[in-house]
């Protein structure tokens, strides 16, 4: 159950960096986050993310952190 939470939130991490036509490399760059990170994030086997990480990749996608979490 709690690695499907997490490919949940990848999945729509993904889906909104795709409505910005952002990719990776550029939500990245705008959140301050690392590349590789954001890939994990994105992947099979994401990671546990913190509430600051939400924070800081909905701000660069100019969303509110709350639409990352509706899934």
């Amino acid at each position: 159950m709690e690695a499907n939470i997490r490919i949940k939130l990848g999945a729509k991490i993904k889906e909104e960096r795709g409505k910005a036509n952002y990719t990776q490399e550029k939500l990245a760059a705008k959140s301050k986050i690392d590349y590789k990170y954001i890939q994990k994030i994105e992947g099979k086997t994401p990671p546990n993310i913190t509430i600051e990480t939400i924070e800081k990749i909905a701000k660069a996608l100019n969303i509110p952190p709350s639409s990352l979490l509706d899934f």
